[in-house]
């Protein structure tokens, strides 16, 4: 182990690496299978951590593979002391939340990796950690979620004894291996959801902006999980692989990288697409928009030229109203009363007053 820290995980392991506790480490509820190979053929399954320490001491030239699902501090601080973990990497793996990485310390390998799984029901990608411990005689899976399958990855290996054999290298292979095929049912869920953001769009559907939007954070997520392997395999291919890795791993390798590469390419293909997409959408969406405009201010134009009329007329009508209005005082000092011309005097001032009206509210058109 390095130095005594003054605090966090490597202070606990300090205070308690001698405590009774790891004498004999308790049986993890987060052991999911423990195995100890010999020439790539399983030679024991303990039950516990404890057993699975003694296999491997009493077996030289072997391999343990511990798979755990959540460890807990106390199984994670347990195989530090045993496989003498670097108390930062061991850190990492009760903490989880780590981006992919390959980090190396002595002869020991730590690999953090970001399974994905489409969720169709649901139409969103989830993403599980998974990390592992690789030694010279040993491998560690610790998972954080649900995916990837190790038991299948495991039964894969366990049937080729030849590619087992090879060690903590084989392993770290087919682990990669079984990410990076995860990836192709994620990429192909994207790519239909994609395909019916595009529907939507052209067919005007207000919440397509909304979907387009969560799209593209789930691409991002899922380009911050695949991109960084690029340079992880990259440097395993050239050189920094477990010890074991022959020319046969490397060749697996590097068609790891190129599965991994044309994943790659194609989710960086999604992101330009929905940035197009988006793009595509506020100029129909502002199209709308105006469309909606012109509509409102035709409208509003059909509205005024009404308002004129409606307007024009009753000023016409109001004219001989207000003439009438006043002859139906019936004041006895009204000279016109009593004029044999007054009435048709009247009638001829209204009229002159309407037909003025008329051509006024005709030139200008209100008519």
């Amino acid at each position: 182990m390095t130095e005594p820290s003054t605090g966090g995980f490597g202070r606990w392991l300090d205070e308690h690496g001698t405590h009774p506790l790891f004498a004999d480490p308790p049986e993890p509820g987060g052991l999911v299978d423990s195995a100890v190979y010999t020439s790539g053929r399983r030679q024991a399954s303990p039950a516990s951590l404890a057993e699975t320490y003694r296999c491997l001491q009493e077996r030289d030239g072997s391999m343990a593979w511990i798979g755990l699902y959540r460890p807990d501090e106390v199984q994670v601080a347990s195989l530090a002391r045993e496989f003498q973990l670097h108390e930062l990497a061991a850190e990492d793996a009760v903490n989880a939340h780590q981006r992919p990485k390959l980090e190396r310390y002595g002869d020991t390998r730590f690999v953090v990796l970001l399974a994905a799984r489409y969720v169709d029901r649901r139409e969103v990608v989830e993403f599980s950690e998974l990390h592992l411990f690789l030694g010279p005689r040993f491998v560690i899976t610790m998972r954080h979620g649900e995916a990837p399958d190790l038991v299948a990855v495991r039964r894969r290996l366990e049937s080729d004894p030849q590619m087992l054999a090879r060690g903590p290298a084989a392993v770290l292979y087919a682990v990669l291996d079984q990410v990076v095929d995860g990836y192709a049912p994620v990429v192909a869920g994207l790519e239909n959801d994609i395909d019916e953001i595009e529907t939507e769009v052209f067919g005007g559907d207000p919440n397509a902006s909304r979907r387009i939007y969560q799209l593209t954070r789930e691409v991002i997520e899922f380009q911050r999980a695949a991109r960084p392997l690029l340079g992880m395999l990259d440097g395993l291919v050239t050189g920094g692989a477990p010890d074991g890795a022959d020319e046969e791993v490397r060749q697996r390798l590097r068609d790891v990288f190129d599965h991994l590469t044309q994943v790659v390419e194609r989710v960086d293909g999604f992101r330009h697409l929905l940035q197009n997409i988006l793009t595509v959408n506020s100029t129909l969406v502002s199209q709308q928009q105006n469309e909606e405009m012109r509509s409102l201010t035709a409208a509003s134009y059909e509205q005024n030229e009404e308002i004129k009329k409606i307007s024009a007329w009753a000023a016409i009508l109001f004219a001989p109203t207000l003439i009438g209005t006043v002859y139906g005082m019936n004041f006895d000092l009204m000279p016109e009363l009593h004029w044999p011309l007054g009435y048709p005097l009247a009638l001829l001032l209204m009229a002159l007053v309407c037909g003025s009206l008329y051509l006024i509210f005709k030139r200008r058109g209100w008519l």
